[in-house]
């Protein structure tokens, strides 16, 4: 019987075995039903154009690109992604196990395939308050669930080099599936134990030599390019024909703009290529490679058996996709998706327990802070990196307080708990925004999503962390007792309800009016959300104090 689909006269990316063969693709009820000479109810004559199989991310909380799931799917899909490993942290420490149930339902029915890791830090660490909990017993329940396929990133490795009990029986709660890992700079003997533990990858590694030893101790190596932290072309340096295998690309966090201006996956392989990457190589880790690791068992290839996720490239050097398809089904065409139904989207009542999520008392929120020493410690930006310095610095005082000195760039942060009314709010000073006046303020604030705050003027961070009560969630830049931007993400504090377009029209606003009040960051709300997180080096800041990571505990703000 003739196939639903044949493609002819194409020229097949085979990543199995690694050559481009000159040849035919038959596809029936959604899957590759050979490779060769068939014929079809419909013929597509590809021309000489390129077949690939769909790209897919190998870690990426959707929650950083501020889109629902079925908008990230309608976004991502023009671009050649057809799957996606998500953690859904971000949410899951909002609201614990009804956030993974609302990612899950919404992402049903849709042109990408979501494919689950369990968060394993909710919270990320005991320095910090989170918005639920959830253990080992919370795992051990949801881990056999429809597209559920591992535990996500172990951030918390102390606990593991510590054997805590509990950290240990999340690892456990996999199964024997995968386990992601989370360990920047973690080397030697404790890279070996965290290793030994049974972390199967890590997307953390900043130089090739990192990369290089984690790959050595049988992890798989997730090249990351985010918005924030860009290591393609210093990790490429690492790949070899003999251990790219090994290596898959990853996004980890992605903001609206850039998924417009660069790219998705795609663009991971672009910049690979241009580092010097063979194209068939770059495809390989953007396919195969993840499907592979991740035991995806019939994704990432075209050959018979494998569903029908398919890519049509007019060449290999742009790695642009004219045409994309689903399981055999058009799901893009010329950069725009095809309309497609989601037959199962989440009931209202699934809605409405992501709305009001941001719960403190904005009218007893006080920043001052008493000077107690003449130095300070303060954290100072890495650009490019979520990684942090810490720095020594002379306390500016007025009034016998500890003020922001935007003359040298040392402004005022703040860490407000936003899940349960607490009062804890974390208060210290950081190097790198270069505002002159004015403040920013974000219900996005890795992992535990309190609101967070940097300015030149307490006032005006007050009135920011303001408004971001009565939008629900989202960003702000305010000055002069002025709000001149702002951003509302009323899902959990972290998403949007709006297309893609609109929210990335907001974003540049945003980030343009941060750039009037003198900040000098392709994009400060992501700077900013990274620097409450307690697991990733050196200096943070929490609703509880300041965290040195290094040393896993809070210390004074005062030498």
């Amino acid at each position: 019987m003739p196939a639903d689909l044949v493609f002819k006269n194409g020229r097949l990316v085979d990543v199995l075995s690694g050559e481009i063969i000159e040849t035919g693709v038959a596809v029936h009820h959604g899957r590759i039903a050979g490779i060769g000479d068939y014929d079809g109810l419909e013929t597509i004559n590809l021309e000489g154009r390129y077949l690939c199989p769909g790209f897919i991310d190998g870690h990426i909380h959707v929650e950083s690109t501020m889109l629902t799931p079925p908008e990230f799917a309608r976004a991502v899909v023009p671009l050649g992604t057809t799957s996606a490993i998500i953690d859904p942290h971000e949410i899951a420490n909002v609201l614990g196990r009804a956030g993974i149930d609302y990612m899950l339902k919404s992402s049903r029915g849709l042109p990408v395939t979501f494919y689950v890791m369990l968060p394993s830090c909710v919270p990320t660490s005991v320095m910090e308050t989170s918005g639920a909990k959830l253990g080992s017993a919370q795992l051990e329940q949801m881990i056999g669930r429809e597209r559920v396929i591992g535990i996500a990133e172990m951030m918390n490795y102390p606990g593991v080099l510590e054997g805590d009990p509990e950290v240990l029986a999340r690892i456990a709660a996999a199964g024997g599936r995968r386990v992601d890992g989370h360990a920047p700079g973690l080397t030697g003997k404790d890279l070996a134990a965290y290793a030994g533990a049974g972390i199967s990858s890590d997307h953390e590694c900043v130089t090739a030599g990192e990369a290089l030893e984690k790959l050595r101790l049988g992890m798989h190596i997730l090249v990351r390019e985010g918005s924030t932290a860009r290591n393609l072309k210093e990790l490429i340096t690492a790949i070899t024909p003999e251990n790219s295998r090994r290596f898959s690309f990853a996004t980890d966090d992605r903001h609206p703009e850039d998924l417009i201006g660069e790219g998705h996956i795609d663009y991971l392989v672009r910049l690979a290529i241009t580092a010097g990457l063979p194209p068939v190589t770059a495809i390989q880790m953007a396919s195969i490679n993840t499907a592979i690791h991740y035991s995806l068992g019939d994704v990432g290839a075209l050959a018979p058996g494998y569903v029908a996720d398919i890519l049509v490239l007019e060449d290999l050097s742009q790695m642009r996709a004219t045409r994309v398809y689903k399981r055999g089904r058009l799901a893009a065409a010329d950069g725009k998706s095809v309309t497609f139904r989601h037959p199962d989207q989440p009931q209202p009542a699934q809605i409405i327990v992501t709305r009001d999520t941001i719960n403190f008392d904005a009218g007893s929120i006080d920043f001052a802070v008493p000077a107690a020493g003449k130095r300070l410690k303060a954290i100072e930006i890495v650009p490019n990196q979520i990684i942090t310095k810490k720095i020594i610095v002379k306390t500016a005082v007025a009034n016998g307080a500890a003020v922001s000195d935007p003359e040298r760039d040392i402004l005022k942060l703040a860490v407000i708990e936003r899940h349960r009314a607490s009062g804890n709010t974390g208060l210290g000073f950081v190097k790198g925004f270069g505002l002159k006046r004015g403040a920013l303020a974000s219900s996005v604030a890795h992992d535990s999503h309190n609101i967070i705050s940097v300015g030149a003027d307490d006032t005006d961070m007050k009135l920011a962390v303001t408004e971001l009560k009565r939008m629900g969630g989202g960003f702000a830049v305010t000055a002069g007792g002025i709000v001149l931007a702002a951003l509302p993400l009323p899902v959990a504090g972290l998403m949007s309800d709006q297309p893609l377009t609109a929210i990335a029209t907001a974003t540049s606003k945003v980030i343009a009016a941060a750039a009037e009040l003198g900040c000098p960051l392709h994009d400060p709300f992501i700077t900013l959300s990274f620097l409450a997180l307690p697991v990733v080096p050196e200096l943070k800041l929490t609703d509880k104090g300041l965290v040195d990571v290094n040393e896993f505990r809070i210390v004074d703000l005062f030498e």
